[in-house]
């Protein structure tokens, strides 16, 4: 059987088009977030700078792709209701410390992750907020759980 050649060059068309998406998309997938939108917290007297990941999209990429990220910069990961949260580091390039926060801002716990790995990091009880920096910034800071953070999205609970 043969195929009629308007609809063989169209069968073309179509695979090219299908392959152009597939490499586009990926070309954005290993693209680093650097656009959402920020707010100050703090940590004491320290400040902190953190980019809000509010989609489901948004928290799924997370800080993937970062090469570097200055001391005073993280990402607050805001999740519609508390639960366990779990995280892992496939394609960070970066060595992250998590901490997972209640609603009115007090650190449950936190994990230090390292960088590619699919190991699951997870909250020790029901959270609405992740907050990642860089490997050892809560440590240098004195920063551990129980420790309260400042910022308005802990002020409105």
């Amino acid at each position: 059987m043969r195929t009629h050649p308007a609809f063989a060059l169209l069968l073309r068309r179509l695979a090219f088009f299908v392959v152009f998406l597939g490499l586009a998309g990926a070309a954005r997938a290993q693209t680093p977030q650097l656009d959402l939108p920020h707010v100050e917290l703090t940590a004491g007297m320290y400040r902190i700078d953190a980019q809000v990941a509010l989609t489901p999209e948004q928290r799924e990429i997370g800080l993937m792709w970062r090469k570097q990220m200055p001391m005073h910069e993280g990402m607050l990961f805001v999740f519609e209701q508390p639960a366990q949260q779990c995280f892992w580091m496939k394609n960070t390039l970066l060595p992250l410390t998590a901490a997972f926060v209640r609603d009115d801002g007090s650190i449950v716990n936190l994990a230090d992750m390292q960088a590619q790995t699919t190991n699951s990091h997870c909250s020790a009880e029901p959270v609405r907020y992740v907050l990642e920096m860089n490997q050892g910034w809560f440590a240098r800071h004195g920063i551990k759980p129980g420790f309260k953070l400042g910022g308005a999205p802990f002020a409105r609970r």
